[in-house]
């Protein structure tokens, strides 16, 4: 649980860090949820003369070499569909370590603290595998492998959930530091600021002042909670490893969670337990559902905002 001075010092400033959330056993489950992922992933490529034998590899030399031979590993290790084209097949990644991670009691625990006890699992989510920046290709735009832009979270979704009630939980799953690309954000900023959809969504020119930034480090297992409107990015990884963390949402029970045609879950209900799902086959059900319902179907934006705005002239 959180202390009052805690959640005092996140209403005021809009961020918390917090060691030691994830337990290292649940870490050790999804590295080796994601290890065979990775396994099956590189023997498909090696079967098909893309990336060399496995032999020897571990799971950080098989995400660089296939990274490098131009493999996409990030869809199929995401948690979400893309924001851009879904076909049928579309792969993402929903398993029973993870779906342990997003409903981990002592996580919740700290969401209940700040948001309440009828708390929703947003399906705003992604994993954030992130390669050296000297190995990054020079056309890699997507957020969830290079550094982010200044952004806020409430932006990157759609105004219906503007007065949702809403948390990001960032969960490190390796430690983060200034080096390998920790969080940034500054703090006790409560506005929205216009954004424009740039190599990513970000705010627009003149609105804050990056010298004001403050990098959040932390180890792995730990988190840092922001609010929807706290300004954030990452630094560039320049340690020569990869960064891995998971960025994961939670919002009150029955407000708009912003992205309304991906599914979200009750994660955790005092007024109603039968309400909560708790099996991952489940989850990843309703990720498949929705995959089929949106493949083939126009393009549904993730966002609102427009190049054209006067914002982003």
């Amino acid at each position: 649980m959180l202390s009052p001075e805690q959640i005092a010092r996140f209403h005021a400033d809009g961020v918390l860090v917090v060691p030691g959330v994830l337990d290292p056993g649940l870490i050790a489950r999804i590295r080796a949820e994601y290890a065979a992922l990775i396994d099956r992933l590189h023997a498909g490529w090696q079967a098909q003369g893309r990336v060399p034998a496995g032999a020897g590899l571990d799971f950080w030399d098989k995400l660089l070499v296939s990274y490098r031979a131009g493999c996409d590993w990030f869809q199929p290790m995401d948690i979400s569909l893309p924001g851009d084209e879904i076909r049928p097949d579309t792969p993402f990644h929903f398993g029973p370590a993870v779906f342990d991670m997003v409903t981990a009691p002592r996580l919740l625990d700290l969401v209940e603290c700040l948001i309440g006890p009828e708390i929703t699992s947003n399906p705003i989510q992604h994993v954030r595998l992130k390669p050296p920046a000297d190995v990054l290709r020079g056309d890699e735009a997507r957020a969830h492998i290079t550094a982010t832009d200044w952004h806020q979270d409430r932006a990157v979704a759609h105004a219906e959930a503007d007065a949702t009630r809403m948390v990001t939980v960032w969960l490190a799953i390796t430690d983060a530091t200034e080096e390998n690309g920790c969080l940034q954000v500054i703090p006790g900023t409560p506005r929205m600021y216009p954004h424009c959809p740039r190599r990513q969504t970000a705010i627009a020119e003149g609105f804050i002042d990056p010298r004001e930034a403050r990098p959040l480090p932390v180890g792995a297992g730990g988190a840092v909670i922001l609010h929807p409107l706290t300004p954030h990015a990452s630094l560039p990884n320049r340690s020569g490893r990869f960064r891995w963390s998971f960025d994961i949402r939670y919002n009150v029970t029955g407000q708009p969670t912003g992205r309304a045609h991906f599914p979200s879950f009750v994660a955790r209900s005092r007024a109603d337990p039968r309400a909560v799902l708790s099996d991952w086959r489940e989850w990843r059900a309703l990720w498949v559902a929705a995959r089929a319902g949106l493949a083939g179907q126009p393009h549904v934006p993730i966002h609102r905002w427009r190049a054209d705005s006067p914002a982003c002239a």
